[in-house]
């Protein structure tokens, strides 16, 4: 696939998640990899949107400094992202790392049963050149059923929880939980493909 008529720039992607690289690949776009890892700390009084958006960009800058691309490198587009899951506009994180991470993981799900929560997923995509930055932040709402102490327990067993936003994989197991979504379902696996494909657009414009 084509974007445009412009050469192919060189696309970097400013994570490790198995999931976006997977997704990357429905564009059809050949990228490269360059995990960055930041702390990831939401500021006093930070609107959760504007924490999402604030580590991407911090990601695909971490990135650009560890590919050492340069204002002349005009071919070269790093892409940041994070992904949040919120309740009530409070974002829950991941399971703690550790022997508490199953328990974690139980109580994030214990709050997400029987309620709507939204999933934002900040995308940052980074030019060499420090001035050109393309920026957008999606939102999807996720409806849970009701879950049983021994259904979370069920769920929690098979370690897909684990470095799960939310505690969840909506591609799972967890998808018996999820009568219905208002969005993207790509923003809720970690990136959102038609909104990243559009600011590709615009870059080779």
């Amino acid at each position: 696939m084509s974007l445009s008529q412009k050469p192919a720039p060189r696309l970097i992607l400013a994570s490790a998640s198995p999931r976006r690289r997977e997704l990357l690949r429905l564009l059809g776009v050949e990228f490269e990899v360059c995990p960055s890892e930041i702390e990831e700390k939401q500021g006093p009084g930070e609107p959760v949107e504007v924490y999402v958006a604030r580590l991407a960009r911090e990601k695909a800058e971490m990135s650009r400094e560890r590919e050492g691309a340069v204002p002349d490198h005009r071919d070269t587009l790093i892409l940041g992202c994070d992904t949040e899951v919120a309740l009530d506009g409070v974002p829950l994180g991941k399971p703690a790392v550790g022997p508490n991470a199953d328990a974690d993981a139980a109580r994030m799900l214990r709050l997400l049963a029987g309620r709507a929560h939204e999933v934002l997923t900040a995308i940052c995509l980074l030019s060499s050149d420090p001035a050109r930055c393309r920026q957008h932040v999606e939102y999807t709402r996720v409806w849970f059923s009701e879950m049983s102490d021994a259904e979370i327990a069920e769920y929690v067993a098979t370690g897909e929880p684990r470095d799960k936003a939310g505690a969840y994989a909506i591609q799972g197991h967890a998808a018996r939980f999820i009568p219905r979504i208002e969005g993207c379902y790509y923003n809720v696996m970690g990136l959102p493909v038609a909104a990243l494909y559009s600011l590709l657009r615009q870059e080779l414009a």
